[in-house]
């Protein structure tokens, strides 16, 4: 058996720590001191029985600690039917723990099989993958330090009947651990016990949409201003029905704007134009695209170019603001050009989705995407008033906060419960449908600024959820006295 300081490290930028109704430690933060403490799990709602018929709460999480050399790194590869053929370390209570550090493929068959129907999370023979009220440890992780950070990403499947979902937690232990004399210089006379990590430690939790644990805030409604350029392929193939779809699917899109959000029209095909600079004049950006017209050869090359220069460089480009680029083709190109193009954009800042139209290179476009969520099919022209849609629904919407502020502030929200919305687009509290699955993200920094007043400090707390039947319930989770 692999113990926990034998794991590899998993050098992994902004993916996965921490869930399910556990306990998590941090400690040491300072130079040469290492306490342990732990993640642990238990899930209390399985299989139980309401007026409604059966309610049945299932978790399943992805989890990652971005530390120093010889720190527990630990990825949870829960949920996969193969698991075996590629653990290091399978424990008799089904909690297993990655060989090696998992590729990008790994990475992302999770998302996959969290949101797609490939794997029976609400059946009995799925309950060896997940968690049951196991109390597995996620994992311990010791001598912390400032610049740490760690992430998860819980994957919620509510069975059977539609019901409520309610987060909840509480801090367990926000201990001293003694005084270093750094630690003593930084604090003064500090004699009160009492830690100061979780005063410390900066967490975000958010609706993950697409289970990729990156907080996605791009859209309205969010601090930063949204600019978007819509990047049109107009070569002759694009002609007759695909190009009277794009325009209705794109201007539709435009009208879901709202200022100060900015957007711009951008058409290629052997070369690129602006023909509409980014601004708040949507009938403006209408009326440019509406009036294309098709012909000539495909360069994506050209008009990923040409939109990423009016994002970055236009007269009303706006620095710091949300960058948008949404390239739409129904050809071939030069993968090269294009990719080289597409890098170039990405690493500037702007994030790319792809819609690929008939017979395009489908595979070329979704490698060019932000991600494999940013990249969009639409087999016929039909379809693009749907993926457009969708993609408004993505940019606009955003991915919404559930809670944020320093550990022990957003533990004070848990220890009275947040009861999560079951549909972000409607208005009001709504629950969730039964048989659906919801990911939640969580992410904790120690900042590098800290210092030395968290030396040896330690902190626990438990993290989980609890659904209630939706049917007859015009008080979710309300307390007898309330009702």
């Amino acid at each position: 058996m692999t113990h926990d300081d034998e794991l590899p490290l998993y050098n992994l930028s902004r993916r996965r720590v921490l869930a399910g109704l556990g306990a998590v430690g941090i400690a040491s933060a300072g130079t040469g001191l290492g306490t342990s403490a732990f993640f642990s799990d238990e899930e209390e709602f399985a299989d139980n029985t309401l007026q409604a018929g059966t309610l049945d709460l299932k978790l399943d999480y992805k989890a990652t600690y971005l530390g120093g050399p010889g720190r527990l790194d630990a990825v949870r590869a829960m949920g996969y039917p193969d698991a075996e053929e590629i653990l290091v370390d399978e424990e008799p209570t089904g909690r297993y723990l990655l060989a090696q550090a998992p590729s990008p493929a790994d990475l992302q068959e999770w998302e996959d099989l969290v949101q797609g129907e490939g794997f029976p999370f609400c059946s009995s023979e799925a309950d060896e993958y997940l968690e049951n009220g196991d109390g597995i440890p996620m994992f311990t992780i010791s001598d912390v330090k400032p610049g740490d950070s760690g992430e998860v990403t819980v994957s919620i499947h509510i069975c059977d009947n539609p019901g409520y979902l309610r987060m909840i937690g509480e801090l367990t232990g926000n201990e001293e651990n003694g005084q270093t004399e750094p630690e003593i210089d930084a604090e003064g006379e500090d004699t009160d016990g009492s830690g100061e990590l979780a005063d410390a430690i900066e967490v975000c939790v958010w609706y993950d949409e697409d289970c990729d644990n990156v907080y996605e805030p791009t859209g309205t409604g969010q601090q930063q201003e949204l600019e978007v350029a819509l990047v049109s392929d107009v070569s002759g193939s694009m002609g007759g029905s695909a190009l009277a779809s794009l325009k209705t699917a794109a201007t539709s899109f435009v009208d879901n704007l709202s200022s100060p959000d900015e957007a711009a029209a951008i058409s290629f095909n052997t070369g690129a134009a602006t023909d509409q600079e980014l601004t708040t004049d949507y009938q403006a950006v209408k009326d440019a695209i509406d009036d294309y017209s098709a012909g000539g050869g495909t360069s994506i090359a050209a008009g990923i170019d040409e939109g990423a220069d009016e994002l970055l460089n236009g007269t009303n480009a706006t620095p710091g603001a949300s960058k948008v680029m949404i390239l739409l083709s129904d050809g071939n190109s030069n993968a090269s050009a294009a990719t080289s193009a597409a890098n170039a954009a990405k690493t500037a800042g702007i994030r790319l989705f792809t819609v690929a139209l008939g017979s395009a290179n489908t595979s070329l476009l979704q490698s060019l995407a932000s991600s494999p969520d940013d990249a969009f099919v639409a087999p016929d022209p039909a379809d693009l008033d749907t993926v457009y849609a969708e993609i408004a629904q993505i940019v606009l919407g955003g991915e919404q906060k559930i809670a944020e502020g320093t550990m022990a502030e957003v533990f004070a929200q848990l220890s009275d419960g947040i009861v999560l919305d079951g549909d972000r687009q409607e208005d009001g509290l709504q629950p969730y449908p039964g048989a659906t699955t919801q990911c939640i993200g969580f992410e904790w920094t120690l900042p590098t600024d800290v210092g030395n007043e968290v030396q040896s400090d330690s902190i626990g707390f438990d993290f989980g959820f609890e659904v209630e039947q939706s049917r007859h319930n015009d008080a979710p989770f309300a307390t007898p006295e309330a009702e």
